[in-house]
């Protein structure tokens, strides 16, 4: 039994047509946001979403919506999904800050431990979004075989991924920014324990990877006991 989960970036902002950073302010979509949007709600029509869950902020919001609309399906705000807070950074281009502070954009991009004066580090946005995806793992039986659609933003995106993944904090920086209503697409299965009752049933049926140990492909269905610990994988990156 499989779970999928989308993550995908909101529609362009006048904020990032003119490379001003937005943290946590909330702007709007430009008109071409808006296109995007509509697009990517047709592109989403295959993957049997059932449930949409965005940031309160308002230009990941009005991405669900008019996704949300296009696929038939509402949509729910978590504030936990709001992108990374940027302190003193927010409404400054990147030209401002990199003449206030030469080689601070560089070590945030590559360390996820810091973060911009007055702000949060990636760490700290994982922390505060995986809670979404772990209690709706609990909540939401019918996730099952279908896809859940999560509309948010590229730091918080990222961070998320890279939580899911469990890769260690020196990893983080390995995904590159995400673009406009691009996404981020993994699958959730039960985790694969040595020697369990489940992977002995993996093996039973034939479920096997190349070097002869039980895969993750065909893992049994979620119960009770596994749901809040299940083993993420990535499908993609910048898809879309």
């Amino acid at each position: 039994m499989t779970r999928r989960l989308i993550l995908i970036r909101h529609g362009q902002t006048d904020y990032n047509a003119t490379r001003r950073m937005q943290g946590q302010l909330d702007t709007h979509l430009s008109d071409l946001g808006r296109e995007q949007a509509a697009a990517a709600g047709e592109q989403l029509l295959s993957e049997n979403i059932t449930r949409i869950i965005s940031s309160d902020l308002s230009r990941a919001h009005d991405t669900a919506l008019i996704i949300g609309r296009v696929l038939g399906l509402d949509v729910s705000t978590d504030p936990r999904l709001r992108e990374t807070h940027l302190g003193e950074w927010q409404s400054k281009t990147a030209m401002e800050v990199d003449e206030e502070l030469p080689g601070a954009r560089a070590a945030w991009r590559h360390d996820a431990t810091w973060a911009p004066p007055g702000g949060e580090s990636r760490v700290a946005v994982a922390v505060r979004a995986r809670p979404v995806i772990e209690e709706l793992m609990v909540s939401y039986g019918d996730w099952d075989d279908h896809s859940v659609l999560i509309v948010a933003h590229g730091g918080t995106i990222s961070a998320l991924t890279s939580s899911l993944l469990d890769l260690e904090v020196g990893m983080y920086p390995m995904f590159s920014g995400l673009k406009n209503t691009r996404r981020s697409q993994l699958t959730a299965r039960p985790r694969y324990r040595p020697g369990s009752r489940d992977a002995l049933d993996d093996v039973s049926h034939g479920v096997e990877s190349g070097n002869g140990t039980a895969g993750p492909v065909g893992a049994p269905d979620f119960t009770p006991a596994t749901v809040s610990d299940a083993q993420w994988y990535l499908d993609g990156w910048n898809m879309g």
